[in-house]
C-alpha cells in the first residue's frame, strides 16, 4: 500500500500540486492574485468563454446524432443492424488530430466539397474555419461516446414502463420524450459530460487546425514560448483541472442516479422487428447521420496515397512513397510508439491488478485514498500533467541515468502510464468483482500462501479484464499528443503522433504524415476491436466510466 501510494503520489499527485501551487503563490507565499489577473486578460477571457463553447457545443450536436443512433438502433431490429452498431464506433478509431487534417483536405476553403461548390454555385463555405472548424471535428470524433452510453441506458430500461405509457396513450415521438429519453437520462448525462472532458482535453485538433484561442492551446504556447517560469501557463492549466473535475463529478453523479429506472425490471426489451421499406429508412436516417462522420476515413487513406492533391477534387497524382518513407527511412516513429506503448500498458496492468487486489481484497487503511489518486488522471489534461512534469523532473538528474529524466524517452512511458492507469484499475476491478472469494480460501486452505494464490488463481481468472485495460491503455497511448508534445526530448525519441505533427507543419510532409495516420488508424482499430471482444465478454464496456 506504501509503496503504491508513493509511486501514484511520485507521479499523479505531486506534478498535479506543483502546478497549483505555482498558480497561487509568489514570493510572499499564497495568493489570488494571478487567478485575479487571468479574469482580467482579454485573451485569456475569450479562450475560456471559446473552450466552454467549443465543449458545449460538441455535446449538443453530438446529442443530435448520437441519440437518434442510440434509439435506432436499440428499439429496432433489422437487416445488417450489427455493421451500423460498428460504423458508428469507427469514428473513435481516427485519432481527433488525424481527423482534423483529414477534414481540412475535404472540407477546408481548397477542399474538394468547397470546390464542387465553387464549380457549381460560386460559393464556398467556411466550415473549417477558426472555432467552427474545431467544434465540427470534435463533434464528429466523440459523438460516439454519447451513442454507447445512450444506448446502454435504452437497453437497461424496464420494457413495463413503456408498456405502461402505451396502454395510456402516449405514443411515437412523444412516448421518447417523455419516457424514454428521461428515464435513459443518467446514461445519456454521463456520456455528455466524458465528451465534455475528451472535448477541453483536445490540444492536437486546435493546433492542427492553427486555432489558438482555448484554454489548451494557449497553456502549451505559454509553456513552449515563454517558460516554465511564466505564471499564466499554471494558471490556465489550474481552470483546466477545475472545469474537467467539474465534468468527472457531474458524470460520476450521472451514473449514480442510473439504478432508478431498472429496479423494478422485469424482462428484457425486444427491439420491433423491421422490414422493407421500414427497415430502409432507418438506413437512409443513419447514413445521413454517419456519412459526414466517415468521410475522415476516406480522406486520410486518400491522402496517404497521394503525391499531388492541391486545389483539385481527388488526387492526381498517385503514389505509395509516402509509405516507403515512413516504413524505412523514419521508422523510427513507428518502433517508438509500439516501445513506450507497451512499456506503458505493461507497467499499467501490474499496477491495475495490485490496486484492484487491495481495493476488494485489502484490509488496510488508504485504500480510498489510493482508488482516488488512481482515478485522478481521468480529470487531469494531458497538457496540464505534462507541465507538472516538466516542473517536477527537470534538471532533475534521475539515478542510474546520468541525464535528467526528462531528457529521457522514459518521462513519455511514465506520463502514458500514469495517464492510462485507470483503465486498467477499472478493468481489473471489474473482473475481481466477479470473481467468488471461495476459490481464493479454497487455494489457502490446501497450502498456498495470498502471493502464491494471486499469482496462480486471482491474476489468471481476472486476466480478461486486465488485458482489455491493458489494450485501451497501449492504443490510446499510441496516439497520445497532448502531453507527448510537451514531454517528447528530441524528434528522434518521437512516437506515431509526434511523427503525424511533424510532418503535417509542411504542404511536402503532409503524405508522410497521413500514410503515420492510417498506421494509427490501424493500430487502435485492431486494439479497440480486441479490447471489444474480451470486454463483452466479462470486462464490462470499454467507453465507459
Amino acid at each position: 500500500m506504501l509503496g503504491l501510494l508513493a509511486l501514484l503520489v511520485a507521479g499523479i499527485l505531486a506534478p498535479l500540486l506543483q502546478v497549483l501551487w505555482a498558480a497561487v503563490s509568489d514570493v510572499d507565499g499564497f495568493t489570488l492574485r494571478h487567478l485575479g489577473s487571468f479574469f482580467r486578460r482579454p485573451l485569456f477571457l475569450e479562450s475560456l468563454v471559446n473552450t466552454l463553447a467549443s465543449g458545449l457545443l460538441a455535446v449538443l450536436f453530438g446529442s443530435l446524432i448520437g441519440v437518434p443512433l442510440a434509439f435506432l438502433t436499440v428499439r429496432y431490429a433489422f437487416r445488417a443492424k450489427t455493421v451500423l452498431q460498428t460504423l458508428g464506433v469507427l469514428p473513435l478509431v481516427i485519432p481527433p488530430f488525424v481527423g482534423a487534417v483529414a477534414f481540412q483536405q475535404i472540407l477546408g476553403r481548397g477542399g474538394t466539397v468547397n470546390l464542387i461548390l465553387h464549380q457549381t454555385f460560386g460559393t464556398t463555405l467556411p466550415m473549417m474555419e477558426g472555432l467552427t472548424g474545431v467544434v465540427l471535428v470534435q463533434t464528429l470524433h466523440y459523438f460516439p461516446l454519447i451513442m454507447l452510453n445512450t444506448a446502454a441506458a435504452l437497453a437497461g430500461l424496464d420494457p413495463s414502463l413503456e408498456e405502461a405509457a402505451r396502454n395510456l396513450g402516449s405514443s411515437g415521438f412523444r412516448l421518447f420524450r417523455r419516457i424514454l429519453l428521461p428515464l435513459a437520462l443518467p446514461g445519456y448525462a454521463a456520456g455528455a459530460l466524458i465528451t465534455f472532458i475528451r472535448v477541453i482535453d483536445d490540444l492536437g485538433t486546435p493546433l492542427m487546425l492553427n486555432y489558438t484561442k482555448l484554454l489548451a492551446p494557449q497553456a502549451y504556447l505559454r509553456v513552449t514560448t515563454v517558460g516554465l517560469t511564466d505564471v499564466d501557463g499554471y494558471v490556465i492549466c489550474v481552470i483546466l483541472v477545475i472545469l474537467s473535475i467539474a465534468a468527472l463529478w457531474g458524470s460520476k453523479a450521472a451514473l449514480g442516479l442510473a439504478e432508478y429506472a431498472t429496479l423494478q425490471r422485469t424482462a428484457e426489451a425486444e427491439p420491433r422487428p423491421l422490414k422493407g421499406a421500414a427497415a430502409l429508412g432507418v438506413w437512409l436516417i443513419s447514413a445521413a447521420l454517419l456519412g459526414p462522420a466517415l468521410l475522415p476515413h476516406a480522406g486520410i487513406l486518400l491522402l496517404s496515397l497521394s503525391k499531388v492533391w492541391s486545389l483539385s477534387l481527388l488526387p492526381t497524382v498517385y503514389t505509395l512513397g509516402n509509405y516507403a518513407e515512413i516504413l524505412f527511412r523514419s521508422r523510427s516513429f513507428i518502433w517508438n510508439t509500439l516501445r513506450y506503448a507497451l512499456l506503458a500498458a505493461v507497467i499499467d496492468v501490474a499496477l491495475g491488478a495490485a490496486i484492484a487486489w487491495l481495493l476488494l481484497r485489502g484490509t488496510v487503511r488508504g485504500r480510498g485514498w489510493l482508488d482516488a489518486i488512481a482515478t485522478m488522471p481521468l480529470a487531469i489534461p494531458g497538457v496540464v500533467l505534462a507541465v507538472g512534469y516538466l516542473r517536477v523532473f527537470h534538471g532533475w538528474d534521475f539515478p542510474g541515468l546520468g541525464q535528467p529524466l526528462t531528457a529521457t524517452w522514459l518521462i513519455l512511458v511514465l506520463a502514458y502510464a500514469m495517464r492510462r492507469l485507470p483503465y486498467t484499475v477499472r478493468g481489473a476491478y471489474a473482473a475481481l468483482q466477479q470473481l467468488p472469494v471461495a476459490l481464493e480460501e479454497a487455494a489457502q486452505n490446501l497450502g498456498a500462501n495470498r502471493l502464491r494464490t494471486f499469482f496462480r488463481v486471482t491474476a489468471p481468472l481476472m486476466a480478461r479484464g486486465l488485458l482489455a485495460g491493458g489494450l485501451i491503455a497501449f492504443i490510446t497511448s499510441a496516439v497520445e499528443l497532448s502531453t507527448t508534445i510537451l514531454l517528447v526530448p528530441r524528434i528522434e525519441l518521437g512516437p506515431l503522433s509526434y511523427g503525424i505533427y511533424i510532418y503535417m507543419q509542411s504542404a511536402v510532409g503532409r503524405g508522410p504524415g497521413a500514410a503515420l495516420g492510417v498506421v494509427a488508424i490501424v493500430l487502435v482499430g485492431c486494439g479497440t476491436w480486441l479490447a471489444h471482444r474480451l470486454a463483452a465478454r466479462g470486462a464490462g464496456s470499454i467507453f465507459r466510466l
